[in-house]
């Protein structure tokens, strides 16, 4: 029996909007990467990684490799491409799968996803970290941009599906807020620029502590809305920028940066490099945020040669 015309129409809509969909996610995970790679070289170009750290008249040597955030985040994109959906189990999966020690993962991830690769349950093993607490690390953050471009049009979808995604590996209700923070703050900047908007800092800011459960994260994001018009260094030395590679002080920081500089994906990361602490992770959340709003065109063609090239697995190649 041939298939009825309007339900080829409606697969084929189907289709269109996934791939729609999948085209920001990949947006998103170019600027994520980009960033991660060129804030981990101020690790060791430069001599410091302390807050008022000037990014150098050139570029950093090439090649600029990514770490974690970029490998988490290859995971998130490719659960999204075969499912449309997180599924934990399967994200979980992907992450031991995939976990390369070499790219400076937390200490609390090298137990979990070599436990997982070991037939633990991630049910069980994210909520046993950090004596039953489970972790409220960076780490949910970090990889989530992507996935906030994805559900761009479906904000209660992003904050649930950010849920999801962190807590395959980060039980902590603040490892939840902070990546709902960054998701949100993604899908927001792919809807500003399709209405043609550049909101002010605290108008963008206002606009994802709206959707941020209560949490320290929620209360840091309200706190640096109230530093609008301070200085970089000013912020992170009031709010953190990752030092404790917390969700707490890295998420606060990581949206007063993105809103600031919405429209200049460069000097986002510029100046987010001059607040100092967890360099990589602060640059690889601005970048995905950031990435959404100036497109392609926006980011340089020399930043992305620069960037050691992503696998094919996640895009199913």
């Amino acid at each position: 029996m041939n298939e009825p015309a309007s339900k080829k129409r409606t697969s084929a809509v189907t289709l269109a909007m996934n791939e729609e969909r999948l085209k920001r996610a990949r947006l998103s995970l170019g600027g994520l990467s980009i960033g991660d790679a060129f804030g981990e070289k101020f690790f060791d170009y430069g001599g410091s990684a302390g807050p008022g750290s000037r990014p150098p008249s050139s570029l950093p040597p090439v090649p600029w490799n990514y770490t974690d955030d970029t490998e988490m985040s290859l995971s998130i994109f490719s659960i999204l491409r075969q499912f449309g959906e997180i599924n934990q189990d399967q994200l979980a999966l992907s992450f031991a799968e995939h976990y390369d020690p070499g790219r400076g993962y937390g200490y609390g991830m090298k137990i979990l996803l070599t436990g997982i690769r070991n037939g633990e349950r991630w049910q069980e093993a994210a909520p046993a970290l950090f004596g039953g607490h489970g972790s409220y690390g960076n780490g949910g953050a970090m990889r989530i941009a992507p996935l906030g471009g994805f559900f761009a049009n479906d904000m209660d979808r992003v904050t649930r599906q950010a849920q999801l995604a962190t807590e395959a590996t980060h039980s902590h209700p603040e490892a939840s807020a902070g990546a709902i923070a960054v998701a949100v703050a993604a899908a927001y900047a792919w809807r500003l620029q399709e209405e043609g908007e550049k909101p002010m800092r605290t108008e963008f800011i206002d606009m994802v502590v709206a959707n941020i459960p209560a949490s320290a994260v929620r209360d840091g994001c309200m706190k640096v809305r109230e530093l609008a018009d301070t200085d970089v260094e000013s912020v992170a030395a009031t709010v953190g920028s990752g030092y404790r590679i917390t969700a707490q002080d890295t998420v606060p920081f990581v949206i007063w940066c993105a809103a600031g500089w919405l429209d200049n994906f460069t000097e986002a990361l510029s100046q987010t490099v001059r607040g100092g602490g967890d360099l990589d992770t602060t640059c690889a959340m601005v970048g995905g945020i950031v990435a959404l709003y100036v497109g392609e065109d926006g980011i340089p063609i020399q930043w992305l040669k620069n960037r050691e090239p992503l696998p094919g697995w996640p895009f199913g190649e």
